[in-house]
């Protein structure tokens, strides 16, 4: 997991090409534009998720995990909470679903692994596969725009 503001992006241009051209196109593009919905980017190698929502309490929150796409997570306005949780030994609430590239993980106020990290307009998370995360949420319902954009593994 990696989280840093857009200004910093070229940081990270030699993690992997495909994170390059994601976080290239988030600096280029005005979101502010485009309506919620999905854009291919790179075919089925790198597409783009536009959302508005209303961030929601953790406690009704899943965390996820993918295994065939790192998100790049983009906060455009608003703000969030994002929630962090290490792989090691957690059982999955859902079964890893194939088709969408996601399996559901309980959120357990109780879990003492678990981190949270405020996620500002301007700011993005790198989550890799095997990152644990819970994206949206928020103490009180914040409106956010977000963007993310789905990065495929290489084969």
């Amino acid at each position: 997991m990696i989280v840093d503001t857009l200004a910093n992006r070229q940081i990270y241009q030699s993690l992997n090409p495909r994170i390059t051209m994601a976080l290239e196109h988030l600096a280029a593009t005005d979101f502010s534009q485009l309506p919620v919905g999905n854009y291919p980017l790179d075919g089925d190698n790198i597409f783009v998720i536009v959302n508005d929502y209303q961030t929601k309490p953790k406690e009704t929150q899943p965390f996820e995990v993918h295994r065939k796409y790192i998100d790049v997570q983009y906060v455009y306005s608003g703000e969030e909470e994002f929630g962090y949780l290490p792989l090691a030994d957690q059982i999955p609430s859902k079964p890893y679903f194939d088709k969408h590239d996601y399996a559901n993980f309980d959120y357990d106020s109780n879990q003492a692994d678990a981190s949270f990290v405020k996620l500002k307009a301007g700011m993005f998370a790198l989550f890799f596969p095997g990152d644990i995360h819970m994206p949206g949420a928020g103490d009180n319902a914040t409106q956010v725009r977000k963007v993310v954009i789905k990065v495929k593994v290489e084969d």
